[in-house]
């Protein structure tokens, strides 16, 4: 923790301006829940909006990360511009930095299931100290919180960390190998996303025990891009370049469902068909929106466990001016 502060003292304390970057940095992790990023990559969309907004020859380099703490370290670290993860590594940031780091915008909106292979866990009140569920972050990615929110629900305020010791940090892609595989010996169970719930539910030793829209009670946020204040104040231009680019890339998902999916697949090598694909993101709960779901409900219960320490007053507090004429929440 020392070290993030100290990452943190830097962010604040930032030099005067500077002309704006030649070359924006964006991270994703594994999933069909980044297709908006992959889109945006393959499809030069960045490098095509770029003259638009005064910034001609802007580029766009993308790294893949396998959890959200990892982006949230390169970001205080200066190492990438804009963080693509959930919404609970952005909240913690935001209240870290006061401010210092906000969203630019939501990137996708799609459902989790929570997978398991012990028979016995048929709800979520089954789960006991023997069951280890994979999340790409313990406590606080998106799943993590999730499992807090509904334990708030089953054991009360106090019990809202229930879950937590049976976390353990693991990728989607690794979590889904080691589930199918019988987890070593140790793991029962993953908190997942597309695509890799859907094949983890053709496997018959395993089963959904719980998803994101049944404990929020409808969709929620799970990819969002963020990044500093100086990044925003220093790069008007990359920063309106850079909706522009993700705007495009929501559209064309929506428009072009096959070619979108055929580009998730030329960036990953993953071994799913494009029909396979296509079906999933078809799905009328799948969002790939710049639009905020959600997000105040995750805020709030982390002020709630005192995780924040400061409590937004809405969702528009942890969002840039941008994006404010959306209908978030």
């Amino acid at each position: 923790m020392k070290a993030l502060f100290v990452a943190i003292a830097l962010l604040l304390s930032a030099g005067a301006a500077r002309a704006e970057v030649s070359e924006i940095r964006i991270s994703r992790q594994p999933g069909i829940i980044y297709l908006a990023v992959i889109v945006m990559d393959q499809a030069k969309l960045v490098e095509k909006h770029a003259a638009a907004f005064g910034v001609p020859g802007l580029k766009a380099s993308y790294k893949v990360f396998n959890g959200g703490g990892v982006g949230m370290d390169a970001l205080l670290s200066d190492n990438i511009d804009v963080v693509t993860t959930g919404v609970s590594n952005m909240l913690l940031l935001w209240d870290r930095t006061k401010g210092g780091v906000k969203g630019f915008a939501s990137s996708s909106a799609t459902p989790m299931w929570l997978m398991s292979s012990n028979p016995k866990v048929k709800t979520l009140s089954d789960l006991g100290p023997s069951d280890k569920i994979a999340v790409p972050t313990v406590k606080i990615s998106t799943q993590a919180i999730l499992l807090q929110i509904a334990a708030r629900k089953l054991y009360g305020d106090a019990g809202f960390d229930h879950f937590d010791s049976m976390e353990v940090t693991l990728g989607h892609p690794d979590a889904a190998a080691a589930l199918a595989s019988g987890g070593g010996g140790a793991l029962t169970g993953h908190f997942s996303g597309a695509p890799y719930q859907q094949a983890e539910a053709l496997n018959p030793s395993l089963h959904v025990v719980t998803t994101s829209t049944e404990i929020m009670g409808g969709p929620v946020s799970n990819a969002v891009y963020f990044g500093t204040q100086k990044f925003h104040d220093g790069n008007p231009g990359v920063v309106k370049t850079f909706l522009a680019a993700a705007t495009e890339a929501s559209r064309f998902i929506a428009e072009h469902p096959r070619e979108a999916c055929a580009m998730y697949i030329a960036a990953t090598g993953e071994k799913m068909s494009v029909d396979e694909l296509v079906d999933i993101i078809s799905k009328p709960d799948m969002f790939y929106t710049l639009n905020p779901v959600g997000t105040f409900a995750t805020a709030a219960h982390m002020a709630d466990t005192k995780v924040l320490k400061s409590r937004p007053a809405g969702w528009k507090d942890f969002f840039f001016p941008e994006v404010h004429g959306l209908e978030g929440n």
